[in-house]
């Protein structure tokens, strides 16, 4: 982590990653801003951390917001493309955005990327993740590079709407076989690894445990209690249904680059685990709140649904 005092800028501080990054470096005295889509939205730390627009289209306004920091930790992208935000438009957005870092003079960028990208991919955002890293390898900045696989904590998505899903209807369709593999990190442990090393790296940021999908759906049903039968369906009609649901909770659940991305294992390391929470004592400990609630992306994102 930067010295104390030092000024650190955290995208997205009030999202779900980077409001821990976020919490990790006020506990260490530093001085935190954040460059947000939702400069309005609802502040958890109280008036603490200085809040900026992104500006991608004045990239002058973006150096003002980031002169005087250190340390850039990056959680910018999209999950998908919705209306008129694409994946084109997320890597020429972080472009502009390593250009104003390095025009403002920060020594480092902590960025968060995926595992297993590639420019090869056939999947969009595997093959933009991986051309970010470059780009940022090619930047005049220092650099930690983190690959998560699934995050999961209080205020994530994927393992929040598995629960949901579990509590709520009386079948739940495993797509495929079920025997791909992911291997969930805990939020906090993320947020711990982004600051750990000085030096220029690449490290896959993953927890101790590793499941098929199928066993991570019925872990989660155990500890609610849930009396879904849990069955298998094409990988179409998996999507379909996830579409049909979608619908009703004016949400995107689940995507064919995501679906995919999972069934190729692409969502598993070989490095050593850098995470200590297990996901199953995790869940055990939140089982009576994990997927009470809906978490939409949209809602999170883009303020589109409610």
């Amino acid at each position: 982590m930067p010295a104390h005092n030092e000024i650190s800028v955290v995208t997205g501080a009030f999202g779900f990653t980077g409001k821990y990054i976020v919490r990790r470096l006020l506990s260490r005295g530093n001085s935190v801003r954040t460059l947000t889509d939702h400069p309005e939205r609802l502040d958890p730390f109280g008036g603490t951390v200085e809040v900026s627009p992104f500006n991608f289209a004045d990239r002058s306004a973006l150096v003002r917001s980031l002169r005087g920091a250190s340390t850039l930790y990056n959680t910018y992208w999209v999950r998908f493309p919705y209306r008129q935000v694409t994946y084109e438009e997320a890597l020429a957005n972080t472009r502009v955005l390593l250009g104003a870092a390095e025009d403002a003079g920060l020594r480092r960028i902590v960025h968060l990327s995926i595992t297993n990208p590639s420019e090869e991919s056939p999947h969009a955002y595997f093959r933009g993740k991986a051309i970010v890293e470059r780009e940022i390898r090619a930047s005049r900045l220092s650099h930690a590079i983190l690959r998560p696989t699934v995050i999961f904590g209080t205020e994530d998505i994927l393992i929040n709407n598995i629960a949901w899903f579990l509590r709520r209807f009386p079948l739940f369709f495993v797509p495929g076989s079920g025997d791909y593999r992911l291997q969930p990190v805990f939020v906090e442990d993320v947020a711990v690894e982004a600051g750990e090393r000085e030096d220029n790296t690449t490290i896959d940021a993953v927890g101790p445990e590793t499941f098929t999908f199928e066993a991570l759906v019925r872990r989660v049903a155990e500890q609610l209690g849930s009396r879904a039968k849990i069955i298998h369906a094409t990988p179409r009609l998996a999507l379909t249904l996830s579409d049909i649901v979608g619908r009703m909770v004016r949400d995107v659940i689940l995507t064919r680059d995501e679906l995919e991305g999972l069934m190729a294992n692409l969502l598993v390391s070989e490095s050593e685990p850098t995470g200590r929470t297990s996901f199953s004592s995790w869940l055990e400990a939140n089982s009576a709140t994990v997927g009470k609630r809906y978490a939409s992306e949209l809602a999170r994102r883009y303020r589109a649904a409610k």
